[in-house]
């Protein structure tokens, strides 16, 4: 899994780029064209684009790709004083496939032209650039953090990934169009060609269509993207499957789990924790609140939430200290969160979280979606609207005790495992109130004790698990009042 990579720029003088107006599409272009564009190509066999790229772009290494800077002073929509401007990427490294863009004005569909003179190439222009050699994706630029600056706000680079910041954030996680065969033989969808639409003066959101084609399928997609406080995208999805398919992600996240507090002893690191995300969330179709701790497997890990009309899920990042991660280059206590909020019933399926073996924190090793219950059929339309809050972390529910700590080391005798759980406790719940409720699938548990933390003006939860020769075991915990949750439900799976 390949996350954006975010650019430095530079700054040069230069004429500032320009839609070719030369070209325009026939006739106006709108969501219902792209979703008819998209259904006419599921019809016809798949065809590849064509990604090849002269030696000197397809050869260069990481640090090479970023040597090459987009001039800010070309972004689109800077001369005009809009509240947006659009800046971007050159192909080369992983980025090969050549992506289409288009400023919608009017209605109508206008070609944005590449040109070698809109980057700065710190080493030199590579040779064979040509003039139709196009882009590989781009990125959006806003008033985000202060009135005098352009921020850049979010990405769309590589595949059909796409992420963004909020404000006072940093890049982390990342989503995509759709997922297919994630943790087997995954195939990777393509965003080929983008519409932006030219926002009014002041518009305090900008509009994206994009284009998204694959071997299994193809996709219409809309982007309602408004910056704050917490980022919103406002989705559309269109699938259109050129044959059956059981094994689709929707709306699926895209993160990295290298180690928490439980697994720090794999890595000879000077951090106490590296991740972007520290688990997921679920608020079921019943209204139940669910947490599971990720984890950096030494096999691939697939794990199913059977479910109907899922409220919310998301890769959240709760551990929020800088002190837990002391790297001041990285800031991963800066990470935003990520939910996907369903709009109109998905109806039963599931969510899945699938967790990849990673040796370094570059490897994106954790990903998050829905999998409908019944496959999507060759030539029908599937529908999926959703919402995405990019942002800080959210207080919980109010009386919802909520879990912010998960470790586990070696228990009391041989071959047992202790686990203590941290809770914070809503105002009003005193830990003389509540009760543990604690299960495992395999072995027994012991020493089950909940009792208050005067640190955290929390409770701490504790226990041991006894496998009893099992090699696996999913465990569950949450705290009960009168027999009623008042706490997230903890889920685990230990592993031998």
């Amino acid at each position: 899994m390949i996350a954006a990579l975010p650019l430095v720029v530079a700054a040069a003088t230069a004429e500032p780029v320009r839609a070719a107006s030369a070209r325009p599409l026939g006739g106006p272009f709108d969501e219902a064209a792209l979703r008819a564009r998209a259904r006419d190509l599921a019809a016809r066999p798949y065809q590849a684009a064509s990604d090849e790229l002269p030696p000197s772009l397809a050869k260069l290494d990481y640090d090479e790709y970023r040597d090459i800077r987009f001039d800010p002073a070309q972004s689109l929509w800077k001369k005009e004083g809009l509240p947006f401007q659009l800046q971007f990427f050159h192909r080369g490294f992983y980025f090969h496939d050549k992506v289409e863009l288009f400023e919608l004005q009017g209605g109508r569909a206008i070609p944005i032209a590449y040109s070698p003179r809109q980057f700065n190439f710190k080493r030199g222009a590579p040779a064979g650039l040509k003039a139709d050699l196009g882009f590989a994706g781009f990125r959006i630029h806003t008033r985000l953090n202060r009135p005098d600056y352009f921020d850049e706000v979010a990405v769309f680079l590589g595949a059909s990934y796409f992420r963004a910041v909020a404000k006072g954030l940093v890049y982390g996680l990342s989503a995509r169009g759709l997922a297919i065969n994630t943790g087997a033989a995954e195939e990777f969808p393509i965003f080929r060609t983008f519409w932006i639409e030219r926002p009014a003066p002041g518009a305090a959101a900008l509009k994206v269509l994009a284009l998204m084609d694959s071997p299994s399928c193809s996709g219409a997609f809309s982007f309602l993207i408004t910056p704050g406080a917490t980022t919103v995208f406002d989705v559309a999805a269109r699938i259109y499957p050129r044959k059956d398919m059981a094994t689709v992600g929707v709306a699926p996240l895209t993160s990295m789990y290298l180690y928490g507090n439980d697994a720090a002893r794999r890595f000879d690191d000077f951090r106490p924790r590296v991740h972007d995300s520290d688990g997921l969330e679920i608020v079921n179709g019943g209204g139940e609140h669910l947490w599971r701790p990720l984890s950096n497997p030494t096999r691939v890990q697939t794990s199913a939430f059977q479910d109907s009309d899922p409220q919310s899920f998301g890769l959240l990042q709760r551990e929020r200290r800088f002190d837990a991660y002391e790297d001041l280059e990285a800031r991963y206590e800066m990470r935003p969160d990520l939910r996907v909020e369903p709009h109109g019933g998905w109806g039963p399926g599931e969510v899945r979280l699938v967790e990849l073996p990673a040796k370094t924190e570059y490897e994106d090793n954790i990903a998050a979606f829905w999998t409908p219950a019944a496959p999507l059929r060759a030539g029908t339309e599937a529908k999926f609207d959703y919402r995405l809050h990019w942002g800080p972390a959210q207080p919980p529910p109010a009386g919802l005790a909520s879990i912010v700590q998960t470790r586990s080391g070696a228990g009391t005798k041989p071959g047992w495992r202790r686990f203590v759980l941290e809770f914070a406790l809503p105002n009003g719940l005193g830990v003389d109130m509540l009760r543990p409720q604690v299960s495992t699938t395999t072995g027994r548990l012991y020493e089950v004790v909940l009792h208050p933390n005067p640190e955290t003006r929390g409770a701490r939860l504790s226990f041991e698990l006894d496998p009893a020769g099992a090699r696996t075991a999913e465990l569950r915990a949450l705290l009960v009042q009168s027999g009623k949750p008042v706490s997230e439900v903890w889920l685990y799976r230990w592993i031998a």
